[in-house]
Formats: structure tokens, sequence, C-alpha cells
């Protein structure tokens, strides 16, 4: 079973979470990059005819640039369908495999299945309907949802470490190294902007020439810092590589685990990645 084979609701929250996801970080980026932009042309002085100054016409253009994206921000809260549909997809994607495994709270002897899927399904997108509607409506177990389930234990097992664990801790260790390589190189940009800021505010300071960008660089310092903050790479990073270490250690547990026990090993390693995502969530806090 693959991501395909999930039901649709979680394509359609995944693809709310993306466009959320992209608006949230465009209007971010040209919030910072236009008040970085703004503080360039305000470091110019020049003057044509009797009082207009063409650079400070730019940067009020760009102040203003700034400001249109703080309010769209503000009004349209993109982040809100990027965090609800990502909860919406993830709590409908553990549900999912949880049921084709044959994991807690749908084990193989459980009395209608489908009906408790749909149950719990319905409860997650009465949730996300707080926050932004869904179009779709298909709960229903997906065929190849099914036929996991009524594989022999041993082929299950089988399916679900492979598709499941093994795929999302690989996941999991990628975008740790990803997130660390970012975080690494954001830093050592921002120094490299506190060390020109402090550069050319000496030059300033000892009359070694005129135009002052020391601001121009300030705000260069202090929108990359606002990025880093957004994006949270080193939060990342650590918290990608202890789920990963995590699930690696859940892994032997499902090796080893008999068909008596496999529907509550099954349940904490759902667990064990839903919490990863709670703990996401907890680190992107939006406003009521």
């Amino acid at each position: 079973m693959t991501d395909a084979d999930l039901p649709g609701l979680v394509r359609e929250a995944d693809d709310a979470s993306r466009r959320g996801q992209r608006s949230a970080l465009r209007l971010t980026r040209t919030r910072l990059l236009s008040a970085v932009a703004a503080g360039l042309f305000a470091a110019f002085d020049t003057k044509v005819h009797d009082d207009f100054y063409p650079w400070w016409t730019l940067a009020m253009v760009a102040f203003a640039v700034a400001l249109v994206a703080g309010i769209m921000l503000w009004f349209q809260q993109p982040e809100r369908r990027w965090y609800a549909g990502r909860t919406v997809a993830e709590e409908i994607t553990t549900l999912a495999w949880r049921y084709a495994a044959a994991g807690a709270p749908f084990p193989a002897d459980v009395a209608r299945p489908e009906a408790l899927f749909r149950e719990r399904v319905v409860e997650v997108v009465e949730r996300g309907e707080q926050q932004w509607p869904l179009r779709g409506s298909d709960t229903s177990v997906t065929p190849a949802m099914t036929a996991m389930r009524a594989a022999p234990f041993e082929q299950r097992r089988s399916a679900y470490l492979e598709n499941r664990i093994r795929r999302q801790q690989q996941w999991y260790a990628e975008r740790a190294d990803t997130n660390r390589t970012r975080a690494t190189q954001w830093r050592a940009a921002l120094v490299v902007g506190e060390v020109a800021a402090v550069v050319l505010a000496g030059g300033r300071a000892f009359g070694e020439w005129s135009l002052d960008l020391s601001g121009m660089f300030a705000a260069v310092v202090a929108g990359g810092a606002a990025w880093l903050g957004m994006r949270r790479h080193s939060t990342q990073a650590t918290s990608y590589t202890s789920a990963s270490r995590a699930l690696v250690l859940v892994l032997v547990k499902l090796e080893d685990a008999d068909e008596a026990s496999w529907p509550e090993v099954v349940a904490e390693a759902e667990e064990l990645i839903d919490r990863e995502h709670r703990m996401w969530l907890a680190s992107r806090p939006v406003d009521s």
C-alpha cells in the first residue's frame, strides 16, 4: 500500500495544506524582502530637480508593498490552511494505516471495522472544518486498505514495515539532514551580514565614506532572522532526528511482535508519528 492508496480526503487536505504553505511563505518572503529593499533605497539621498528624491520614493513604494503583504497575511491567514490541512492529512493517514495493518483501534477481530473507520474519519473532518471547509466527503476504505487488512499476518506485517515505518523513518532522517544544512547556511549568512554591518557602520563613523548602508544590512539581518525563525530549521532538525531514532527502536518491536501483540505495537508506532506532528504544530501557534 502506498500514499496513492489512501482515502481521497488525505490528498485534498494535503493539497490545501500545500497551497496554504506556499501562500504563507510567499507573502512572508515578499514582506521581508520589501522591508530590506526599503532600507537600501532609503540609504541614498540623491535629489533630482528641486525636491524630488527618487530613491526615497522607491523606499516608500517598498514599504507600501511590505504593508500590503502584512495585511494580506493578517486577513487571509494562509497558515491556518497550512497547519489544519496537514493535521487532517496526518490524522487520516494514521487511521488508514492502523486499519490496513489491523492495529488498534482496528484489530483483526473488531466488530464492524469499516464503520468504525468512517466514524473516526468523520471526527477528524469535523475538527478540520473549523479551520477550512473540505470539499470532499468520501470517508470509505480503499480497496488497497481492504486487501492489506485481509492478507496473512506475516504479509501484512512486511507491508506495514516496508511501506509505512521504514519509509517514514527514512523521510525523517532526510528531512533532519536538510534542515540541519539549511540552519547552518542561514546562520553563516547572518554572521556575514552582521560583520558587513559592523564594517559599514565603522566606515561611516570614521568618515571613510558618506553613504550609509549599515541600516540596510541591519534590515537584512533582521529579515533573515525573522525568516529563520519562521522556518525553524534547527528545531525541525532536532525533532526529525528524534523521531527517526525512535522509529528505529519501534521497528525492532514490530519485527519481534506476534499476532496477539501486533495491534498495540502498531498503535505505539502510529502514536510516535502523531506525536512528532503535534510537536511540529505546537511550535507554530495560530491566533484564534
